[in-house]
């Protein structure tokens, strides 16, 4: 017995919106079980006796798997289906984050690779998903997830201390907590798992017809230009989230007000997030968001250095800033491309390029800090990307596509 086209209607419906429901659920684990570590940084130095150098690597080695992860999440895509490829890297960050919190050293280090891992293949198929499922709302949806992304993760760093609550081993319970979020995006995304099984060359295929007929974003000075946007403003702000506590005890900034300007940080940047949604459909291209983007933050960390006693402002600054640079990457992905096949290759080789750089600030700084035990060279090493940030996403915002 034929269904009535009411009906059906109503199924599609109920589809789609249990499908944007789940895109935000997954946005919402993607920076949590980073910014988290963050402030109880130095409980978990305390706790396992590693270095600053070796605090910085733990730092980094998320956003280093994100880099060498991502050119393979299209091609798994391509095999298995986005859908399915989303669902193994829910299942990954569970895991993940439970054995980082209650595992030993090889847990701590182990846990953060699989997270890692999990969260690698969703920053890639995420913005290529909205291309596809929501072609005429895709900035809205990726804001949409990007602005529960930065609301959670500024939960995630405000509420480490109060959840460590000052006990030498709290920090497991910190970072182990997210894992209960994760539990709930895996749960709302199975549904999923039954629709999309089938790969590029079926039911993709309508509205991605020639995905082989377009030119490769590593060929291309347009895909260069939004993986180093991507690398730039990524690197400044994972170097603030995982720095900023130990910087603010140096210049006399207690650890639950350096908690608290990082909360105040991340909200910033959610707003930001929420007001591109409404920005980027209207305007004909990015250079001048590109330009707002990166000057904002270029005075958040030079604020920061040399006025550290107005610590809060310098970043609501940086905040306004990250929260900009984050939505018009995202959307460049799709901006940039033809298709969805394409805007995952952009994805892949942007996330890959950018998280690589984005890796090697907080390690670097956490080298420079150990050796110099000062912090003007790890802020010229800040005012200098950001300064570069200036060119790249003035050239990145351009009118233009890869081909």
């Amino acid at each position: 017995m034929s269904q009535s086209p009411l009906t059906l209607s109503s199924e599609r419906s109920f589809s789609s919106a249990l499908l944007f429901a789940g895109i935000i659920l997954v946005g919402a684990n993607l920076r949590a079980a980073i910014t988290v570590v963050g402030p109880v940084l130095s409980d978990i130095r305390a706790s396992t006796g590693i270095s600053d150098s070796a605090a910085g690597w733990l730092n980094a080695l998320p956003l280093l798997i994100f880099a060498l992860l991502a050119p393979a999440a299209p091609k798994m895509a391509a095999r298995w289906g986005m859908e399915r490829v989303i669902g193994l890297a829910l299942a990954l960050l569970v895991a993940g984050i439970s054995w980082r919190s209650t595992g030993g050293s090889i847990g701590l280090w182990g846990g953060t690779c699989i997270l890692g891992a999990a969260i690698a293949f969703c920053n890639v198929l995420l913005p290529a998903l909205a291309k596809r499922s929501f072609p005429a709302k895709a900035a809205r949806v990726i804001g949409g997830y990007a602005a529960m992304m930065g609301v959670i993760a500024a939960i995630a760093s405000g509420a480490a201390v109060m959840l460590a609550n000052g006990d030498t081993e709290g920090w497991r319970r910190a970072l182990g907590a997210w894992a209960v979020l994760a539990v709930i995006a895996l749960l709302v995304w199975l549904p999923q798992l039954r629709t999309g099984t089938r790969p590029a060359h079926t039911r993709l295929a309508a509205l991605d017809p020639h995905p082989e007929q377009y030119r490769s974003p590593w060929n291309s000075s347009t895909g260069w230009q939004v993986a180093l946007f991507m690398g730039l403003h990524s690197t400044v702000f994972y170097v603030l989230v995982d720095w900023f506590p130990a910087y603010a005890q140096t210049v006399g900034i207690s650890a639950s007000m350096a908690g608290r300007c990082l909360f105040v940080y991340q909200c910033i940047a959610v707003l930001a997030n929420l007001s591109m949604t409404i920005i980027i459909p209207r305007v004909k291209d990015q250079r001048g968001l590109g330009l707002l983007c990166s000057v904002l933050i270029l005075a958040g960390v030079s604020g920061l250095y040399y006025q550290p006693a107005q610590a809060m402002l310098w970043l609501v600054l940086a905040g306004m800033g990250a929260g900009i640079a984050m939505v018009v990457c995202l959307s460049l992905f799709n901006l940039r491309s033809q298709g969805h096949s394409q805007a995952t290759a952009l994805s892949g080789m942007a996330q890959c390029i950018g998280y690589l750089m984005a890796a090697a600030g907080p390690a670097l700084v956490g080298l420079a800090v150990q050796y110099t035990h000062q912090w003007a060279v790890p802020f010229s090493f800040l005012m200098g990307l950001a300064a570069t940030q200036i060119v790249v996403s003035v050239l990145a915002g351009r009118n233009r596509t890869i081909g």
